[in-house]
């Protein structure tokens, strides 16, 4: 905002004026519409993810398992709040898929008022830090459980606003822009799917490609590693006091999270002018040889770049070709 005006810097160029400090409890109504258990009926609840990330229905229960509980019919299109988790961004908005389902009395519903209030704004302005800081504001006491969303406090939260056309055009900016992110992830996604199932077919030689005098090339052999190689380990003798400046070395996380050694995340070691310890090149393979459960031992990664006087940790170990025409670095 500038200066003493409640005025944002970026802004769509029709619209003009000052935003205004108004409270929440002035742009929404509180709906509630209980239900009367009917102990023979099923029922199907909702539940709220942290950070933004929606609504989740739950399994089918019958009125015996609910009791007492007090329950609310869900609306559509309103603005819904977990009050344990609000101090975590657990806010949502509801949609047709929610109609007939219901809610406990910790997730209370807000209708936006038409000509104070944009749904999807509210629901775009909470999941900004700034938004967040106002959920924490309005949820006292301590962590989890106890940090609970007080809901006077919660109407009573201000912050600046602009009128319901500007709020409107922001909100379907915004959605536009989700929605792209959402086909991209889809996108990338269905890539991810296709890639594994093309190196599922090229490494079992189902799928093969020819030459470009359109020659097939000859057949696979196989090897053991042993043949074409000589494993080497990683650093040895070290404390903790020796790790934090000095020489880069590949940690652990560089070779678990990727099939390519990222050289951003070395970590540093100190290595005396006479110590002996075995130093990672480019084509190098890196296994590691423990982790916490039994399917993430054995994760590998390749070092594809040259950077000198290169180290590794001492919970993998290395790999090295004897050549880099016979095992190519892009291959491993």
């Amino acid at each position: 905002m500038e200066k003493l005006k409640n005025i944002p810097e970026l802004r769509f160029p029709e619209f003009k004026g000052e935003w205004k400090i108004k409270k929440f409890g002035e742009l929404i109504e509180r709906i509630s519409n209980p239900v009367k258990v009917e102990l023979e009926k099923m029922y199907q609840q909702i539940g709220i993810r942290s950070h933004g990330k929606g609504i989740f229905h739950k399994e089918f229960v019958d009125g015996k398992i609910l009791g007492n509980k007090r329950v609310f019919w869900v609306k559509e299109d309103v603005l819904i709040v977990n009050i344990v988790f609000a101090w975590e961004q657990a806010v949502a908005k509801t949609t047709k898929d929610e109609i007939g389902m219901i809610a406990s009395h910790r997730f209370p519903m807000y209708l936006p008022i038409k000509t104070q209030s944009d749904l999807n704004y509210l629901l775009y302005f909470f999941l900004t830090k700034r938004g967040k800081s106002l959920l924490e504001l309005a949820s006292p006491g301590g962590a989890g459980r106890n940090k609970t969303l007080g809901q006077k406090e919660f109407e009573n939260l201000k912050f600046l606003i602009p009128d319901v056309a500007e709020q409107n055009k922001i909100a379907l900016f915004l959605t536009a822009l989700e929605s792209k992110l959402n086909a991209l992830k889809q996108k990338k996604n269905l890539l991810e799917q296709y890639k594994k199932g093309v190196m599922q077919k090229l490494f079992s030689q189902e799928l093969r490609f020819k030459e470009e005098n359109g020659k097939a090339f000859p057949k696979w052999e196989k090897k053991k590693l042993g043949e074409i190689g000589e494993t080497f380990g990683g650093l040895s003798g070290k404390t903790k006091e020796n790790f934090g400046t000095g020489k880069p070395y590949i940690q652990y996380k560089q070779v678990f999270d990727d099939s390519k050694i990222d050289v951003s995340r070395f970590g540093f070691v100190e290595i005396g002018k006479n110590e002996n310890q075995n130093k990672a090149k480019f084509g190098d393979v890196f296994f590691t040889v423990s982790s916490e459960t039994p399917n993430e031992i054995g994760m590998t990664s390749v070092l594809l770049e040259h950077v000198d006087e290169l180290y590794l940790n001492s919970f993998c170990f290395g790999f090295r070709p004897n050549s880099l025409e016979i095992l190519y670095p892009l291959f491993s």
